[in-house]
């Protein structure tokens, strides 16, 4: 059985899940006693400085994973068109993670439809720099067929399953088969919808299914009320402790 991270975009922990954590320390220290992972997307926004990534390294268990999200200067400004420059820096910026840095996550644009060679150059670039994990979050229909998957898998890019899925095959992990990624944003209202317990059910025995054969990600982006805590709480309950190198 490979791994299962669960866990949650950020580390807030709303007061109505308090009890669910230990009091004292910072938020991040009380999530990772918890969850075995957090996905940061500040990073899409903004450089961090050293001193901030190792303050967060040194705050959680040494299993403990983030996945972290690739500026906005690169997906989106550039649209994947960018320097080595660009790129290089900010995989510098991540270092201080050390082991506890997870899959880089590359959301794309909407607007932005597959062109293979323009996506080729990019993934060229990226692993001539980067031979840790990615995933990838396309958003246009045009990514979504077996020769996009095809180009993915070559350079062990996974493409993340998404809900809401903008097309059907979107709610599907594909690409890699050594990386499943869920990026689960909450619907029908976006960032801030529950997802039922029926939902969940059915995720976890996905999941767990996955894990037979590669690792799996899943991360709640459902946090403008609350919610994402909340689920990924009881998926991970669902899930079962025996197949995640939690900390307790």
């Amino acid at each position: 059985m490979h791994s299962i991270r669960i866990g949650c975009a950020g580390w807030t922990i709303p007061r109505v899940a308090a009890a669910n954590f230990l009091s004292g320390g910072s938020h991040l220290e009380r999530y990772s006693q918890v969850f075995n992972c957090c996905e940061i997307n500040s990073s899409f926004y903004r450089e961090h400085e050293t001193k901030t990534w190792e303050r967060w390294a040194a705050s959680v268990p040494s299993d403990f994973r983030f996945s972290v999200k690739v500026p906005k200067a690169i997906t989106h400004d550039a649209r994947l068109n960018c320097g080595v420059r660009v790129l290089s820096a900010f995989l510098r910026q991540l270092r201080p993670l050390r082991e506890k840095l997870g899959p880089l996550l590359i959301q794309l644009p909407p607007s932005l439809e597959f062109d293979t060679r323009s996506v080729s150059k990019f993934l060229r670039l990226l692993r001539q720099k980067y031979p840790g994990e990615v995933v990838c979050e396309p958003r246009h229909s045009s990514w979504f067929n077996a020769s996009v998957d095809d180009v993915l898998a070559e350079y062990d890019i996974g493409r993340v399953a998404a809900d809401p899925a903008c097309v059907p095959a979107a709610s599907t992990p594909s690409g890699s088969p050594n990386l499943a990624y869920f990026r689960l944003h909450g619907s029908p209202r976006r960032y801030y919808s529950a997802y039922s317990a029926q939902f969940l059910q059915n995720l976890s025995l996905q999941m767990k299914k996955l894990a037979e054969k590669a690792e799996v990600w899943c991360i709640f982006d459902n946090t403008a009320s609350g919610s994402a805590i909340e689920n990924a709480l009881e998926s991970r309950s669902l899930c079962g402790r025996s197949l995640m190198p939690a900390h307790h």
